[in-house]
């Protein structure tokens, strides 16, 4: 590869050309580089090669039946006590109607993710899930973070095998990534101290992975974490791929500054900006070699943004979102949805090819054109 200005890059574009794994020095070598073209290009380099031109999206529903919660992750601006302003606690038959409300022809996935609910039963889940199958027979259903599976575990005093067996049995199609947050112990302390462990997310993944319970894995980044802890997160996730190669998505979620303690502790009020959130999606599309997508969430980067990164090693951009919640409570100025014409759009202007996909990254249409 010609033009690169950091010699410390010579030898990892060397491996990248030959697809080589790339090392933890090698890891911290993409996060310190002022040579951002050659990043990028990279970075392009792999996602081609894996998927060509190929940009990936879904028609997505985004349900949380609650923001009652115990945790108190000091990051979130969601969750609510019960009695307090802004609560809601929906039971199964409010969740269906509030779907049906919202249905749109073509809708192949509801995104489930919500509060950890002190009272509702297991049951509760299990009834959800079988409900929202018999309502909306051949839309998927991908459910409940691994910290939300770790609180299923507690108050059906049951180990992690027998809750995600039981959903799966109930219909469950795969998991999203979320809860994960950063794995290094400093940072969760801080964060999520009341939260399922590092650890306990691992191996909730795993055992996923091990009943064929696809899943995806994400990472909150840009509050009080090190680039060796961003490092360090990723590569703990490299390693449980290679045991079970369950992992759909990467999915860095920039940290929203806004109605949540952790940014009044730190008196933080900026977004993180916009070369960040393009080097960390490069540097784990480099580094993460092992899992097929990395994915531009556009409801924290912005639409525009997503646009430029997938040329920093994106292949997804996420979905259509109906009402996304979470990460606009704590302040995200994104629109709470975009129709799959917005997003079709933004990805042919990027000189990609828009592929509609379903929970599971089977393609359901290959967007040629954006009709009128």
């Amino acid at each position: 590869m010609k033009g690169i200005k950091d010699p410390r890059l010579l030898p990892i574009a060397e491996k990248v050309e030959a697809g080589e794994r790339l090392t933890f020095a090698e890891g911290l070598v993409l996060y310190e580089t002022q040579d951002l073209p050659t990043l990028m290009r990279l970075a392009n380099r792999v996602r081609e090669r894996k998927h060509g031109h190929k940009t990936y999206f879904v028609h997505s529903i985004r349900v949380s039946q609650t923001n009652i919660c115990y945790v108190g992750c000091t990051f979130c601006a969601f969750q609510r006590r019960f009695g307090e302003e802004g609560a809601w606690d929906w039971d199964v038959e409010e969740v269906v109607a509030w779907v049906r409300a919202r249905y749109q022809p073509g809708l192949t996935e509801i995104h489930l993710t919500a509060g950890h609910h002190p009272k509702r039963p297991f049951q509760y889940y299990l009834d959800l899930v079988r409900a929202l199958k018999e309502s909306f027979p051949g839309v998927q259903v991908k459910a409940w973070t691994a910290a939300e599976i770790h609180h299923f575990s507690k108050i059906a005093r049951l180990p992690y095998r027998e809750v995600l067996q039981a959903l799966k049995e109930a219909g469950l199609d795969a998991m999203p990534g979320g809860g994960a947050e950063i794995f290094a112990e400093r940072v969760r302390k801080r964060i999520a101290r009341a939260k399922v462990s590092a650890e306990g997310w691992l191996e909730i993944h795993r055992t996923a992975h091990e009943l064929g319970i696809p899943t995806n894995a994400t990472m909150l980044y840009g509050h009080i974490e090190t680039l060796e802890e961003r490092l360090d997160h990723m590569d703990r996730l490299r390693r449980l791929q290679d045991e079970t190669g369950g992992f759909m998505s990467f999915i860095p979620l920039a940290f929203q500054p806004d109605g949540n303690q952790l940014a009044r502790e730190l008196g933080k009020r900026e977004f993180t900006t916009g070369l960040d959130d393009l080097r960390n999606l490069a540097v784990a599309r480099l580094y993460l070699d092992n899992i097929p997508h990395i994915k531009g969430y556009w409801a924290t980067l912005t639409p525009e943004l997503a646009q430029v990164s997938l040329d920093w090693g994106v292949t997804d951009i996420d979905g259509t979102l109906i009402e996304e919640r979470i990460v606009h409570m704590a302040g995200s100025p994104t629109p709470e949805g975009l129709s799959k014409r917005e997003l079709a759009r933004i990805i042919l202007a990027a000189g990609r090819i828009p592929v509609e996909r379903d929970a599971l990254y089977r393609e359901v249409r290959v967007w040629d054109q954006v009709e009128a």
